[in-house]
């Protein structure tokens, strides 16, 4: 050591913020110190640090889950006893290799009847299966599907929709699903993992479900931006879901085709920032709700999930029953961008024919 010169460390106050950035300060602190301007340095900004932590709250400073995981970033979290990861393909599909902590519910558990598939099930059939799966308030729940192509992705993140509209608040889905983990050379196993049921009987929080009815209201006062999530022959009437009785779009309608949240070429969902730029294509007024639909809610399930979780946008909801519980409507539905009736009769024969003859 150079006579004359005390010996120098480095101390560092990390600390995290509510936008979820971790930030360092570094303080060159003399070893005696007593009485240095660097001693005061520090003791100021600790005391800072301190005083935002006491007024941020215990809570603020919880990192919260990330919508999106990577394979890489999944397997540590793995190892946690409050994570649960939650594989939603089909009982076939998962038997023929999973991720050794995955428990199995197909997608079907989640939806409704083949006549509306986008309805909800009945609360006790969502209870029991949240309660099967070992879940609680507590719990970081992770969803993966296949990760096939953009269309599955739309089942993770209606499964993520309704975890959350349950009550739970850390959720995330991994982004590429099985095909990103393998792809990884993240291992895969045949084990069938066993776990206690939960006692949690969630109910449900309709704050980000837009119903029938709540649609209705909108279509009357033109008072929400209606989101259709479909690609175009749908939203421009040519073609409709098997199970809805009309073609056409919600009066008042902006298109945004789920397709757009993913990396061209690939089931990869686009980063924070790239959703923000896609959410942005979508106008409303300050104060009004945002309701994206399709066809059954599952395609809608991406928007929702990129406008509402990935870009941050609040009053997001989401439209279960969608065009086909829409089209069921006992009053006759409005209805933009509809065929005229020789065109529906047209389309009609040609279904019958498919059905019939195929």
């Amino acid at each position: 050591m150079t006579p004359g010169h005390k010996q120098t460390s480095f101390s560092s106050l990390a600390f995290l913020t509510q936008d979820r950035t971790i930030e360092v300060l570094g303080v060159a602190t003399p070893a005696d110190d007593s009485a240095s301007p660097t001693s005061a340095m520090k003791h100021s900004i600790t005391t800072h640090v301190l005083g935002l932590s006491l007024g941020l709250g215990a809570s603020s400073w919880a990192v919260a889950a990330q919508p999106l995981l990577t394979p890489e970033l999944l397997q540590p979290l793995l190892q946690q006893a409050d994570v649960r990861l939650i594989d939603i393909r089909d009982p076939k599909a998962f038997q023929t290799g999973h991720i050794a902590q995955a428990l199995n519910a197909p997608y079907g558990k989640w939806r409704g009847p083949a006549t509306n598939p986008g309805e909800l099930p009945d609360q006790s059939k969502l209870v029991a299966l949240v309660q099967s799966l070992g879940l609680t308030p507590a719990t970081h729940a992770v969803v993966i599907s296949s990760g096939a192509d953009a269309t599955d992705f739309g089942a993770t993140a209606r499964v993520y929709w309704t975890l959350k509209s349950l009550g739970l608040k850390e959720l995330s889905i991994v982004n590429g699903g099985m095909k990103a983990w393998e792809a990884a050379g993240k291992p895969v196993g045949k084990t069938i993992l066993q776990i206690p049921p939960s006692s949690y009987a969630p109910s449900f929080d309709a704050n980000w479900l837009a119903t029938q009815q709540d649609v209705g209201k909108h279509v009357d006062l033109s008072n929400a931006a209606l989101v259709d999530s479909r690609p175009d022959a749908f939203y421009q009437g040519k073609t409709r879901a098997p199970a809805a009785k009309l073609s056409g779009t919600l009066p008042g309608a902006q298109q945004l085709d789920f397709n757009q949240w993913f990396v061209p070429g690939t089931s990869q969902f686009v980063d924070a920032t790239k959703a923000k730029d896609i959410a942005n294509k979508i106008q409303r007024q300050q104060g009004q709700d945002m309701v994206a639909f399709c066809n059954t809610g599952h395609w809608a399930a991406t928007d929702w999930f990129g406008l509402s979780e990935m870009a941050g946008l609040p009053n997001v909801k989401l439209y279960a029953g969608s065009m086909v519980d829409w089209t069921q409507s006992k009053d006759a539905p409005r209805m933009a961008n509809q065929p005229g009736r020789a065109q529906s009769l047209a389309y009609d024969a040609q279904k019958w024919w498919d059905k019939t003859f195929k």
